[in-house]
C-alpha cells in the first residue's frame, strides 16, 4: 500500500505537467490565431481602397465572428444598443412582426395580432427585400428590426414576396398597438376556445379569467377547450411556463439546457389545472415559435392535450443581450430549451398528433415556409425520434405525419367562421369528450 501511495504521488506531478502542457498548447495556438487577424487587421488600415475606423473594423469583426454561430446571434453597436434600452413608453413603435434572417433575406415568423402588419395581410413566410426602399440583404437581424420600428404615426414602405407570387409593395403606418395576448369564446355552445397570441406579464391572469368567463357563460357545461397557438411566435419565457403549468397538474413543463451538463435544468409543474380535466386540443402551424413551442411540447408530452395543425417552426433557442465594455453588446445564443420527455424542437419543429391542412392553404406553392432548420448555421437537433399520439386521443386515431412544407393560415383567418382547421378541433374535441366520459364509466 505505501508503495502504491508514493507511486500516486510520483505521478501527480507528470500528470499535472500534462495538463498544463495542454492548456498551454490551447494558449498558444489562439495566440497564433490572434496574430492572423492582428496581421488581417494591420493591412486593411493601411491598404484599403477607403479609409476605415478602427471601430468600424473591430464592430465588423465581431459581427463576423458572431453570425459564424446561428441565425440569432449579432453585434449591436452603441447607438442600436442604446435605442434598444429607450423606455417601452417612448414614441417609437413597432410594426408588430416577428422576423428572421435566412441567407440575407429577412423573413417573417409571424405578425402579431392587432399590429399593422396583420392588418395589412403580411403572412408567416413572406419575404421582405426592402424597407424604405433599401434592400435588407446586409442587414442583421438587430438592424433590421431596427429599421421597422420608428415614430408612431410614420409611413413605412415594404416590398415583399410571397411563395412564388409577384413582388408586393405595401405602405405600412407605425401605429401603437396593445397585443391582447388571450381571447376566449364560447363556440358551438359547449367549446371554450382560448385564443392565446402571446406571453407577457399579464398573460396567465387573463387566461385565468378567461377561462372563468366562459364557464360562466356556459353555465359550467363545458366540454373541453381550444387552445389556437397559430401565429404565435412567443414572448417571455416565464409567461409560457406559467401558461403551460395552468393546464399541467404535475411532471415537467420544459427542460433547459446550457453548454455544461451540469447548467441542466428542467422546470416542474405545480399542482391544479386550469381546466379542471376537461379534454385539450391545441392548435398549432408554422407560426408556432418560440415560447410558443414550449407550451405546445408541454402540453404533448405531458398527454395533456392533442396537437391539431401542422409542424411548428422549431426555434428554442434563448438568446442573451450581454453588454460591451465600449457602450454596444452582442445578442448570443446561451441556451436551449427541449420537451419535458428530452425531445429537441430546435431545427425541428413539432409534428402535430393529428395533421389538418386546409383545402385553401394546400393549394398554395409548396416550399413557402422557412423554417428554423433551413436557416444557414442552424443549431442542429439530434432528436430524430416519431411523434406518438397522446394517451387520451379520440379512439382509431392514428398518428398522421405533418407535411415538410405547410403554409401558415393569415392571421385575419384564424377564428373566422372559414377556420377549417378551428372546425377540425371541434369535432376533435367532441370525440375527446365522449371517450373521457365513457373512460370515467
Amino acid at each position: 500500500m505505501r508503495k502504491l501511495a508514493i507511486a500516486i504521488l510520483m505521478s501527480m506531478p507528470l500528470v499535472a505537467g500534462g495538463v498544463f502542457a495542454q492548456q498551454k498548447t490551447a494558449k498558444d495556438n489562439v495566440y497564433e490565431e490572434l496574430n492572423l487577424f492582428d496581421q488581417a487587421f494591420e493591412r486593411i488600415r493601411q491598404d484599403a481602397v477607403d479609409p476605415v475606423t478602427d471601430a468600424k473594423l473591430i464592430g465588423a469583426a465581431i459581427a463576423g465572428m458572431l453570425s459564424g454561430l446561428d441565425p440569432h446571434s449579432s453585434f449591436i453597436d452603441e447607438a442600436a444598443f442604446r435605442a434598444s434600452q429607450t423606455p417601452a413608453n417612448d414614441d417609437a413603435v413597432t410594426l408588430g412582426l416577428a422576423v428572421t434572417i435566412d441567407s440575407g433575406q429577412l423573413k417573417v415568423i409571424s405578425p402579431e395580432d392587432g399590429s399593422p402588419a396583420a392588418q395589412a395581410g403580411i403572412r408567416p413566410g413572406d419575404v421582405i427585400f426592402t424597407i424604405d426602399k433599401e434592400p435588407v440583404y446586409d442587414l442583421t437581424l438587430s438592424e433590421a428590426e431596427q429599421k421597422l420600428r420608428g415614430p408612431a404615426g410614420g409611413e413605412v414602405q415594404l416590398t415583399l414576396r410571397r411563395g412564388a407570387e409577384k413582388p408586393i409593395d405595401l405602405t405600412l403606418k407605425r401605429e401603437a398597438y396593445k397585443l391582447q395576448t388571450v381571447v376566449g369564446r364560447v363556440e358551438a355552445g359547449n367549446i371554450g376556445y382560448l385564443r392565446i397570441a402571446g406571453f407577457d406579464g399579464g398573460t396567465q391572469a387573463a387566461l385565468a379569467a378567461a377561462v372563468q368567463d366562459l364557464r360562466q357563460k356556459t353555465g359550467s357545461k363545458l366540454i373541453g377547450f381550444i387552445l389556437d397557438l397559430r401565429n404565435n411566435s412567443g414572448g417571455g419565457f416565464d409567461a409560457a411556463v406559467a401558461v403551460a403549468d395552468a393546464f399541467i397538474d404535475k411532471g415537467d413543463i420544459v427542460v433547459v439546457k446550457g453548454r455544461k451538463p451540469a447548467s441542466v435544468k428542467r422546470v416542474s409543474a405545480t399542482p391544479g389545472d386550469l381546466a379542471k380535466g376537461l379534454p385539450l386540443v391545441a392548435l398549432v402551424n408554422g407560426g408556432t415559435a418560440r415560447e410558443a413551442e414550449l407550451v405546445a411540447g408541454a402540453l404533448q408530452d405531458n398527454h395533456r392535450a392533442v396537437l391539431l395543425g401542422s409542424k411548428t417552426f422549431g426555434e428554442s433557442s434563448i438568446t442573451s443581450v450581454i453588454p460591451l465594455g465600449d457602450g454596444g453588446a452582442i445578442r448570443l445564443t446561451t441556451a436551449r430549451f427541449t420537451t419535458p420527455s428530452g425531445r429537441e424542437i430546435q431545427g425541428k419543429g413539432l409534428d402535430p398528433d393529428l395533421a389538418v391542412t386546409s383545402l385553401k392553404l394546400a393549394r398554395l406553392a409548396q416550399g413557402q415556409v422557412r423554417r428554423e432548420a433551413d436557416l444557414p448555421g442552424a443549431l442542429k437537433n439530434p432528436d430524430q425520434a416519431a411523434g406518438k399520439l397522446p394517451a387520451d386521443a379520440p379512439p382509431g386515431a392514428t398518428p398522421t405525419p405533418a407535411p415538410n412544407e405547410t403554409p401558415a393560415v393569415a392571421t385575419e383567418d384564424i377564428g373566422s367562421a372559414s377556420d377549417e382547421q378551428l372546425i377540425q378541433a371541434m369535432d376533435v374535441l367532441r370525440g375527446l369528450s365522449v371517450f373521457s366520459r365513457r373512460a370515467a364509466g
